[in-house]
Order: structure tokens, then sequence, then C-alpha cells
């Protein structure tokens, strides 16, 4: 991306930027931890999407709607981050595997985990256990639509796809959460 030629002053890009976008920051962040499901993904995410919100303040029509801009922008740069890690080599922190190893309760820190991993099993919100089970594409039209509230034009602009791609991704999303909730449901004894 180029930086845009400014016809703003300073004090207007940071007036637009207090007034427009900072008032979504926290939908913006609930979105970001949704899709990567990693509080410090989520917060990079998050400044990331700001950076680039204050650096091409120029293509934001003031007036339009900030929250469906933002949140385009956030869906582009996780792409563009999930593009460029998904092509990387899995990295290992060797110190972590030290540290763990040469613990003296190796045992005891893997029951604790596994501790922690069936009660979050037991009590844990299912719908966000399932929703975070979809592909991305799929958890992306839940989340802008049933969660955020956008309309299908709204969805359509921040996706950059048409509005009825919108409606069949949203419509295969919803039946393969049903589809999730479902089979818990029918694990704890409902039929």
């Amino acid at each position: 991306m180029e930086d845009v030629k400014s016809s703003y002053s300073e004090e207007q890009k940071h007036r637009i930027f207090e007034s427009e976008f900072l008032p979504h920051i926290d939908a913006m962040y609930n979105f970001a931890f949704r899709i990567t499901n990693d509080e410090d993904l989520a917060k990079d995410l998050l400044q990331d999407t700001f950076y680039k919100s204050f650096r091409f303040i120029e293509s934001f029509h003031t007036g339009t709607n900030a929250k469906a801009w933002l949140f385009r922008i956030l869906k582009n740069s996780f792409i563009n981050e999930f593009r460029k890690k998904s092509k990387e080599p899995s990295m290992v922190d060797y110190q972590d595997v030290e540290t763990y190893y040469s613990h003296e309760n190796v045992n005891e820190i893997i029951s604790s985990d596994l501790k922690v991993e069936v009660l979050q099993g037991m009590i844990g919100d299912e719908v966000s256990n399932a929703l975070n089970a979809l592909a991305v594409d799929f958890r992306i039209v839940i989340i802008l639509c049933d969660i955020e509230g956008f309309t299908y034009e709204e969805m359509s602009k921040i996706l950059d796809i048409p509005i009825g791609t919108v409606r069949s991704r949203l419509h295969r999303a919803r039946n393969l959460l049903r589809e999730k909730l479902r089979v818990y449901a029918k694990s704890v004894g409902f039929k």
C-alpha cells in the first residue's frame, strides 16, 4: 500500500480517528479475538488495523459506515497474515521445551493441564467452541451477521463478495454450526 497524499491536517485526522474509529474499538477487538481465538494475536491484529486506518484515513469517507470500513481492514489484515503464516514452517521455542522437560514436576504439569482441559470441556461455552471449530470463512460471516449485526450489503462490502455469496455462505455456516451443536446436544442427553 502506498501512502495517500494528505488533504487533511493532522488535527483533522486525529478528530476523525477519535470520533469515527475509536468508538468501535471493543467490537473490533471482539471480532479479532473471535477469528484468531488468541488474545495476543487479536491485540496485534487490532493494532495493525488501527494503524492502517490512520495511515490511509484519506480513503475513508466521513459520514459513511466507519465500522464496516474498519472490519474490512481487519478482515484483510487477518487473511494476509494467515496466508503468510501458512507458508512459514512451524516454529518451536527451544527455551520453552527445555524449561518444560527440565522441570522437576513434569507429571504434575501434565495432570494440571489435563484437569484444566477437562473442566473447560465440561463448563465451556459450547456455542463458542462450535463457532471456533468452523472454517474461518464460515466463522466470519456468522460473527459479522449474527453477533455484530451487519446487513448483507455491509457484509458484501467488508468481505468483497457478492450478496448472493454472503447469503449462501451464511446459510451454510449456520447449518454447520447447527450440526455441531446437535452433536453436542446428543452427547449430553438431548434428543
